[in-house]
Protein backbone atom coordinates (compact mmCIF):
# COMPACT_ATOMS: atom_id res chain seq x y z
CA UNK A 1 0.00 0.00 0.00
CA UNK A 2 1.39 3.40 -0.91
CA UNK A 3 2.12 6.14 1.64
CA UNK A 4 -0.87 8.27 0.61
CA UNK A 5 -3.34 5.41 1.21
CA UNK A 6 -1.64 4.57 4.50
CA UNK A 7 -2.16 8.18 5.63
CA UNK A 8 -5.86 7.90 4.78
CA UNK A 9 -6.17 4.76 6.90
CA UNK A 10 -4.03 6.22 9.71
CA UNK A 11 -6.41 9.17 9.86
CA UNK A 12 -9.47 6.89 9.80
CA UNK A 13 -8.04 4.72 12.59
CA UNK A 14 -7.17 7.75 14.73
CA UNK A 15 -10.64 9.24 14.24
CA UNK A 16 -12.32 6.01 15.31
CA UNK A 17 -9.94 5.65 18.25
CA UNK A 18 -10.63 9.20 19.45
CA UNK A 19 -14.40 8.78 19.09
CA UNK A 20 -14.41 5.50 21.02
CA UNK A 21 -12.14 6.80 23.76
CA UNK A 22 -14.31 9.89 24.26
CA UNK A 23 -17.53 7.87 24.30
CA UNK A 24 -16.13 5.38 26.81
CA UNK A 25 -14.94 8.10 29.16
CA UNK A 26 -18.26 9.90 29.12
CA UNK A 27 -20.26 6.69 29.61
CA UNK A 28 -18.24 5.69 32.69
CA UNK A 29 -18.59 9.23 34.04
CA UNK A 30 -22.36 9.01 33.66
CA UNK A 31 -22.39 5.64 35.35
CA UNK A 32 -20.61 7.07 38.39
CA UNK A 33 -22.86 10.16 38.45
CA UNK A 34 -26.04 8.09 38.29
CA UNK A 35 -25.38 6.19 41.50
CA UNK A 36 -28.51 6.60 43.55
CA UNK A 37 -29.87 5.16 46.76
CA UNK A 38 -32.91 3.21 45.71
CA UNK A 39 -35.22 1.36 48.05
CA UNK A 40 -37.56 -0.37 45.59
CA UNK A 41 -36.29 -3.85 44.67
CA UNK A 42 -37.43 -3.47 41.06
CA UNK A 43 -35.60 -0.17 40.67
CA UNK A 44 -32.46 -1.67 42.20
CA UNK A 45 -32.61 -4.67 39.84
CA UNK A 46 -33.16 -2.40 36.84
CA UNK A 47 -30.24 -0.18 37.84
CA UNK A 48 -27.94 -3.16 38.28
CA UNK A 49 -29.01 -4.57 34.92
CA UNK A 50 -28.34 -1.23 33.25
CA UNK A 51 -24.91 -1.00 34.90
CA UNK A 52 -24.07 -4.51 33.78
CA UNK A 53 -25.00 -3.66 30.20
CA UNK A 54 -22.93 -0.45 30.28
CA UNK A 55 -19.92 -2.31 31.66
CA UNK A 56 -20.20 -5.06 29.01
CA UNK A 57 -20.49 -2.43 26.28
CA UNK A 58 -17.49 -0.62 27.72
CA UNK A 59 -15.49 -3.86 27.74
CA UNK A 60 -16.37 -4.47 24.08
CA UNK A 61 -15.30 -0.93 23.19
CA UNK A 62 -12.07 -1.35 25.18
CA UNK A 63 -11.26 -4.37 23.01
CA UNK A 64 -12.00 -2.31 19.91
CA UNK A 65 -9.62 0.39 21.17
CA UNK A 66 -6.91 -2.24 21.51
CA UNK A 67 -7.59 -3.46 17.97
CA UNK A 68 -7.39 0.10 16.63
CA UNK A 69 -4.11 0.71 18.48
CA UNK A 70 -2.72 -2.54 17.10
CA UNK A 71 -3.76 -1.48 13.57
CA UNK A 72 -1.97 1.86 14.03
CA UNK A 73 1.19 -0.01 15.06
CA UNK A 74 0.87 -2.13 11.91
CA UNK A 75 0.63 1.09 9.86
CA UNK A 76 3.85 2.32 11.50
CA UNK A 77 5.56 -1.05 11.01
CA UNK A 78 4.51 -1.30 7.35
CA UNK A 79 2.36 -4.41 7.91
CA UNK A 80 -1.02 -2.72 7.63
CA UNK A 81 -3.35 -4.15 5.01
CA UNK A 82 -1.55 -7.50 4.85
CA UNK A 83 -3.42 -10.65 5.91
CA UNK A 84 -1.82 -12.23 8.97
CA UNK A 85 -2.77 -15.72 7.76
CA UNK A 86 -1.92 -15.86 4.06
CA UNK A 87 0.17 -12.71 3.51
CA UNK A 88 -2.04 -11.39 0.70
CA UNK A 89 -3.31 -7.83 0.66
CA UNK A 90 -6.56 -7.11 2.47
CA UNK A 91 -8.91 -5.31 0.09
CA UNK A 92 -9.29 -1.57 0.64
CA UNK A 93 -13.05 -2.06 0.62
CA UNK A 94 -12.73 -4.38 3.63
CA UNK A 95 -10.33 -1.99 5.37
CA UNK A 96 -12.74 0.92 4.85
CA UNK A 97 -15.52 -1.12 6.49
CA UNK A 98 -13.31 -2.55 9.24
CA UNK A 99 -10.02 -0.63 9.38
CA UNK A 100 -8.65 -2.85 12.14
CA UNK A 101 -9.02 -6.02 10.04
CA UNK A 102 -6.10 -8.41 10.32
CA UNK A 103 -7.27 -11.03 7.82
CA UNK A 104 -8.47 -10.95 4.22
CA UNK A 105 -12.11 -11.92 3.74
CA UNK A 106 -11.28 -15.46 2.61
CA UNK A 107 -9.07 -16.22 5.61
CA UNK A 108 -11.54 -14.58 8.01
CA UNK A 109 -14.40 -16.64 6.60
CA UNK A 110 -12.33 -19.79 7.04
CA UNK A 111 -11.31 -18.78 10.57
CA UNK A 112 -14.91 -18.07 11.59
CA UNK A 113 -16.09 -21.37 10.10
CA UNK A 114 -13.48 -23.35 12.00
CA UNK A 115 -14.25 -21.48 15.23
CA UNK A 116 -17.99 -22.08 14.96
CA UNK A 117 -17.40 -25.75 14.10
CA UNK A 118 -15.54 -26.18 17.40
CA UNK A 119 -18.43 -24.76 19.42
Amino acid sequence: MDAERLDVFRKLLNERLDALTNKMGSRIGQLVDQRETLSDQTDIATEESDRDMVLRLNDHERKMVQQLQHALRRVDDGDYGVCMACGDDISERRLMARPMATHCIDCMTELEASTSARM
